[in-house]
């Protein structure tokens, strides 16, 4: 599903990403855990396609096709979301507003029919009573006044309505209380884990991979992948920290 082979980025002149190579099947989840300033965010901004990361070396290929030679909106339609670490506000714009005209589009892009208000509005209801938001804050504008747990778990209802086949999600968990951090995780596990999807998941903490339990772990230092391992690699970190896995 996703490939990356030998990947250089900078940011600001800066190089983070060092010959980062990484495979995603589908139907696998991936966790990439690390210390500040190892790249992790640089890698999900990478791949989203966000402006001012200058890809320098190596490539990345989804479902077959070169990801770096297509468009922020060609990744999205093609089946990529990232969820941010801090999702922004937009005033001034709803949420269904935003989702419904986010998913046409890419309805559009892909050759599909557009959802009429009706159908868009029962598959927003749906996915918004799973995660415990309500129709009166999807009719609110984009996360303004939303606290931390509302703003993840809005982001969660988006993934639930885009539907995609990669979910690249920085650090989902932060800000979050207990009871949010389970609802988000249990939103990940019924959107994403299908044989058909993958899931590339950063986090610095093992409580989210206790609910989404990861079939990889990856730990990012200094650029690049330096070791993996499946679910207890988490174990390991939690107890001993990164700096003997990154030396």
């Amino acid at each position: 599903m996703l490939s990356i082979d030998n990947l250089h980025a900078t940011v600001g002149g800066a190089e983070i990403l060092r010959g980062l190579s990484l495979e995603v099947s589908a139907g696998e989840v991936h966790a990439i855990m690390g210390p500040n300033g190892a790249g992790k965010s640089t890698l999900g901004y990478v791949l989203g396609g966000r402006e001012g990361y200058e890809v320098t070396g190596g490539s990345v290929s989804f479902d077959g096709r070169d990801l770096l030679d297509m468009e922020a909106d060609a990744r999205a339609a093609a089946g990529l979301f990232l969820g941010f670490q801090y999702p922004v506000e937009i005033p001034g714009v709803s949420n269904v507003q935003f989702l419904r005209t986010a998913l046409n589009a890419q309805r559009r892009a892909r050759g599909e029919p557009e959802l009429s208000a009706g159908d868009f509005l029962r598959l927003a209801r749906e996915q918004g009573e799973k995660l415990g938001v309500s129709m009166d804050m999807l009719k609110r504008a984009v996360n303004v006044g939303f606290s931390g747990g509302e703003k993840k778990r809005n982001e969660m209802v988006q993934m639930g309505i885009i539907d995609p086949r990669l979910a690249v999600l920085d650090e989902t968990d932060s800000g979050l209380d207990i009871d949010a951090l389970r609802v988000v995780g249990e939103g990940i596990n019924r959107i994403m884990r299908r044989p058909d999807k993958g899931v590339l998941l950063i986090t610095h903490y093992q409580r989210l991979l206790d609910i989404v339990e990861p079939d990889f772990v990856h730990v990012l230092a200094d650029g690049r992948i330096v070791r993996s391992g499946g679910p207890e690699l988490a174990r390991e970190l939690e107890r001993e920290g990164y700096g003997a896995m990154a030396a």
